[in-house]
């Protein structure tokens, strides 16, 4: 897939704002500091389209962006650390939910994981509440370029025994890095070939 458009359309925390259900859709979530801005600008060949920063919660809404006028890319506040009130964080876990739980058309949730640490039980927890819930996910592990390649084939061995333990399948795995611009063709191509399934035949402008 070539990335021809991506614009912005709408940033909310209510789902009956968020644009017509009518093409598929794809949402990026992830521990705050993951890398989850970067990824989305690298997949786009954006400098800027998703705001990044060096402090945790910069992500407060949910913001649509529409990727070739055929399908909805959406970036999704980050969970776990961020400098902001338990009140404001209820907040944000709330309207997520309901995203996850309500968006009818939403395909696949990309789950982003930082390959350089082991696996943390609040990232483990949110997949198996997806799980639980029958929600379609898959697992992006960031910052690639950061560790050698050696450590970088262990932790991801480490991080499948892991998750093996809980789950009887595995999710459709992606490693990335956004300064060297890996993963990019092998999720743009899932996201072309999920464009293409059942799940999404449906859908229409």
């Amino acid at each position: 897939m070539i990335i021809k458009t991506a614009e912005f359309v709408v940033s909310n925390t209510d789902i009956s704002k968020c644009p017509k259900p009518s093409i598929p859709e794809y949402a990026f979530i992830g521990r705050s500091n993951v890398g989850k801005s970067s990824l989305i600008n690298m997949l786009t060949n954006r400098k800027s389209l998703a705001k990044t920063s060096s402090s945790p919660g910069k992500t407060q809404l949910i913001n649509h962006f529409i990727i070739n006028d055929e399908w909805y890319l959406v970036d999704l506040p980050g969970y776990g650390y961020a400098k902001i009130s338990k009140s404001k964080r209820d907040i944000w876990q709330g309207f997520i939910k309901s995203y996850l739980l309500k968006r009818e058309n939403l395909i696949c949730i990309f789950v982003l994981i930082d390959v350089r640490i082991k696996p943390q039980e609040i990232d483990i927890n949110f997949m198996l509440n997806l799980s639980e819930n029958q929600l379609p996910f898959s697992i992006a592990f960031t910052k690639a370029d950061k560790i050698s390649k050696n450590q970088l084939n262990i932790n991801i061995e480490n991080y499948k025994s892991h998750m093996l333990e809980k789950w009887e399948f595995l999710p459709d795995i992606f490693i990335s890095s956004s300064v060297k611009q890996n993963g990019k063709d092998e999720i743009l191509k899932y996201i072309e070939k999920l464009n293409k399934s059942e799940a999404a035949k449906g859908l229409q402008l």
